[in-house]
């Protein structure tokens, strides 16, 4: 599987993003797929993910910083997935990563596929 992440830029606090990551090669929706960030000088945290539970059954998942503000989705027709981001603050600046696995996408030493990273800068 390759992922593209897309959709990154600068916006002020409290603007919105819409990050996208697509999606090529094997069967997309047999895996769980997700976002990670890494911020300067911080290590790559999780921040959100829908998980594959079985057959066509998914749920989203959340770290709790972005509860309330972003969204997950999914898109099985055209392999992709998206993180719209809401009431962004600067400490969300960071490099963004999409991520899939046929194993988990909330434990990043578990992720089977990495997207090449969008850079997201909240100006305050």
């Amino acid at each position: 599987v390759q992922l593209q992440a897309s959709g990154g830029g600068l916006v002020q606090a409290g603007g919105s993003l819409r990050l996208s990551c697509a999606a090529s090669g094997r069967t997309f929706s047999r895996y769980s797929v997700g976002w990670f960030r890494q911020a300067p000088g911080k290590e790559r945290e999780f921040v959100a993910a829908i998980i594959r539970s079985g057959g066509s059954t998914y749920y989203t998942y959340y770290t709790n910083s972005v509860k309330g503000r972003f969204t997950i989705s999914r898109d099985g027709a055209k392999n992709s997935v998206f993180l719209q981001m809401n009431s962004l603050k600067p400490e969300d600046s960071a490099v963004y990563y999409c991520a899939a696995s046929d194993r988990s996408v909330v434990a990043q030493t578990l992720v089977d596929y990495w997207g090449q990273g969008t850079l997201v800068t909240v100006s305050s």
